[in-house]
């Protein structure tokens, strides 16, 4: 049973006379809103985006400069053309904030769209489905809103970061209904160009390479305490809460640990030391649960053990045994498995969402789809083990569209299929796809008879190679020496 949990948060909604900061309650269980909260909050934002007193919005000939320099320029034109403002677009700064916004404004109307259509699911299938949408929703507008937000103080790759996964999960809400086969009557009537939108903003907020610096820092989001946890060789001193199957700790299931952090007061570092022994329960850290750590007894030892799977009729999203989404997350010591078999396709163990989390010392058991990396910068250091096996098997495959891989300095054995890589269905995604090797070294390292794709890199250049390191990838210097755990920044 996964944790529900619901609080207010502040919606930025920029209006032509005042900025209105509108809170909305968001719900992690569709199957608790309240209908007049709804409602309330429907009338409140149409109230917001419709007002009369401003009729025309911006200039037609400002409306068409800027929107052709965007990939989807028509969703771009007739949105501003019709948003109440008459401010002119000066610079490119500034349309950037008025997509952003309008982003924004149109998820929100998508969210309030989504909802409504719940009574119209006509069976359980496209119910998980809409479940997942309304979620996704929800978590895009939190990243969308945390993007525009004054107080944010966000950087531009933060911006990147989170603009990329509020596009994300639009297409996993539509692949969920693709998943369970019912995409033919809910996922219609859901159409709308916030992704379009999205993809505007994203285009407009490029982030220019520069390398990397090697200088390790520590962010000032992180206590300096908090550094110490993942090196400690008695991190279980340090616990906020103790989980313990017979009964020798503060809870006897992980979901009440969860649950009890989420009634915390602060954002600061919470430690849940999980003992060893096998937990059967399917656990959820969700948004608005920052800086959770997870600490096991280790590999083998702590194990939460799940068993959804889209054979039994979850998405894929859904289907994870641990799903983390709360900023901040720390894991160690832990063995996340999802038992569902190969016969049941999708079975994630590990799904993770979690902006600038660590996983450190953990493993992770299923079939397919075992890791879900899903979105966000994260961190894995310590957590394959090597395979005693003569099944050959592939580096990767493209799931979906703009599919990216690298692999780096990396050992790879005999087990590599000398293709390397492997089509998901004929020629899909090949073109847009980025799959690369980059000096790394044992028998199955050789690129000799490589896939001939032309998204497919034997990569030669140093300074195309450092585009992918742990310092310039995932800004690892901002933030991973905080959390002691070892890493090389650069090549």
């Amino acid at each position: 049973m996964g944790l529900w949990t619901s609080s207010t948060l502040p919606l930025y909604i920029k209006h032509p006379i005042c900025d209105y900061q509108l809170h909305t309650h968001l719900f992690e269980n569709p199957n608790q809103i309240n209908p007049n909260q709804a409602m309330v909050v429907e009338f409140l934002l149409v109230s917001l985006l419709l007002s009369p007193i401003v009729v025309s919005g911006y200039k037609s000939e400002d409306v068409k400069s800027w929107c052709s320099q965007t990939p989807y320029p028509q969703p771009c034109e007739y949105f501003l053309s019709h948003k109440p403002d008459h401010s002119p677009i000066k610079q490119k700064s500034d349309f950037l904030k008025i997509s952003m916004q309008l982003a924004l404004e149109r998820a929100l109307r998508a969210e309030s769209n989504t909802y409504s259509l719940g009574s119209k699911c006509r069976n359980e299938l496209e119910k998980t489905a809409w479940s997942d949408c309304l979620k996704l929703y929800e978590y895009t507008i939190l990243r969308l809103n945390k993007t525009v937000d004054p107080n944010t103080k966000c950087s531009q790759v933060d911006s990147q970061t989170w603009l990329s996964t509020a596009l994300t999960n639009l297409e996993t809400c539509r692949a969920g209904f693709v998943e369970l086969g019912v995409s033919d009557y809910l996922l219609p009537l859901m159409s709308n160009n916030v992704s379009k939108l999205i993809s505007n903003t994203l285009s407009l907020n490029k982030v220019p390479y520069t390398e990397p610096s090697y200088k390790e820092g520590f962010p000032t989001w992180v206590k300096p305490g908090d550094r110490k946890l993942l090196q400690s060789s008695s991190p279980a001193s340090q616990a906020n809460i103790v989980v313990a199957k017979d009964g020798s700790g503060d809870y006897t299931t992980i979901t009440a640990a969860v649950s009890a952090a989420s009634k915390r007061s602060g954002t600061g570092r919470y430690v849940i030391y999980v003992k060893a022994g096998t937990y059967n329960e399917n656990i959820e850290i969700g948004a608005k649960l920052k800086n959770i750590m997870l600490l096991g007894d280790g590999i083998g030892k702590t194990i939460i053990t799940g068993s959804k799977s889209v054979g039994g009729g979850s998405t894929t999203f859904n289907s994870a045994t641990v799903a983390a989404v709360g900023d901040g997350f720390i894991g160690r010591g832990l063995t996340i498995r999802n038992t569902a078999g190969a016969a049941n396709h999708q079975a994630v163990a590990l799904r993770s969402g979690s902006d600038l989390s660590v996983f450190y010392q953990c493993s992770f058991e299923g079939y397919q789809d075992t890791l879900y990396v899903h979105s966000e910068r994260q961190f894995y250091r310590e957590y394959l083990k090597s395979v005693q096996s003569s099944v050959k098997t592939y580096l990767g495959r493209p799931w979906k569209e703009y599919s990216r891989t690298v692999f780096m300095k990396t050992y790879l054995d005999s087990l590599i299929n000398p293709a390397g890589w492997m089509e998901w269905s004929g020629n899909f995604a090949l073109k847009t796809l980025y799959y690369g090797e980059y000096m790394n070294t044992g028998p199955g390292s050789s690129t000799s008879n490589r896939v001939n794709w032309a998204g497919y890199h034997v990569i030669t250049s140093s300074s195309e190679a450092s585009k992918f390191t742990v310092g310039n990838f995932i800004a690892g210097n901002s933030w991973l020496p905080a959390t002691n755990v070892p890493f090389t920044s650069g090549l």
